[in-house]
């Protein structure tokens, strides 16, 4: 069995004290399940303050989000709203997409890991909506206030490697704006926005494991965070008009070189 995350508080000073842990005994989520009756029956007992992250997967299962693909890319290209940015390689093509959820990943989230045969799993159709329903399931069983986080697994431009971030979430600030606070030094904060929905599900992702059968993690400490009228994780999503970074260098060369034909045509 995992040992939990555990971060104790210090008697002197006063320090945060963070706890994660799995749920154990999920069992295969199929399309009809009752996921806030599965994890509440597993769970035991929740505290007021708790957060929940649940893995997109188990969340898309229960909602039937399979499709027929005997093609997946046919499947990706169904999801894509904009091309991002594409790369060749020996194994095909990787193409980085904005789906319609606004989220943008390889393959726009399209899974076809542990998925019946000639089929893909999507994710789910609206995360926020789904993680106000397990929300609000679980507080009516166990009579305290929580939070949920949707959680998927996605990439990072300039960072090697992946991380869990959220997709969806209710009853948790997922942003934490300290903009107009002050340092400890005393200096005004102009720009800070901690991202604490993707650090949240980045460390529930350490006791879930990838590949450990783990899909539910407790966060036990950031009931400072707890709010019910958040706005969900969709807020996470960079505005066009903010992103200085919305293309990769194939298409944004491309898009330039058409808007350079155009210009001297005119």
């Amino acid at each position: 069995m995992d040992r939990p995350i555990r971060a104790r508080r210090s008697s002197e000073t006063g320090a945060l004290v963070l706890s994660v842990w799995a749920i154990e005994g999920i069992p295969e989520i199929v399309a009809g399940d009752d996921l806030a009756r599965i994890i509440g029956d597993l769970v035991g007992s929740l505290e007021e303050g708790d957060i929940l992250a649940v893995t997109s997967k188990i969340v898309s299962k229960a909602e039937g989000r399979f499709v027929l693909a005997a093609d997946r890319e046919q499947a990706i290209t169904d999801e894509t709203v904009r091309v991002v940015a594409t790369k060749v390689h020996h194994g095909g093509v990787t193409r980085i997409v904005e789906n319609h959820l606004g989220i943008v990943a390889a393959a726009a989230g399209v899974d076809a890991s542990n998925t019946p045969e000639g089929t893909v799993l999507l994710l789910p159709r609206d995360p926020d909506a789904s993680a106000l329903r397990l929300r609000t399931a679980l507080e009516y069983r166990f009579g305290v206030r929580l939070g949920v986080i949707i959680t998927d697994t996605l990439g990072r431009a300039w960072r090697e490697g992946q991380t869990d971030a959220a997709i969806g979430a209710s009853g948790v600030r997922v942003l934490d704006d300290l903009r107009g606070s002050l340092d400890t030094q005393g200096r005004r904060l102009d720009v800070t926005i901690p991202a604490t929905g993707d650090e949240i599900a980045s460390a529930a992702d350490l006791v879930k494991r990838k590949s450990g059968g783990l899909p539910v993690a407790v966060v036990r400490g950031l009931a400072h965070l707890l709010d019910e009228d958040a706005e969900g994780a969709r807020s996470l999503v960079r505005p066009a008009a903010n992103d200085m970074f919305r293309l990769g260098t194939d298409e944004a060369w491309n898009q330039g070189f058409a808007a350079g034909q155009r210009d001297a045509r005119e």
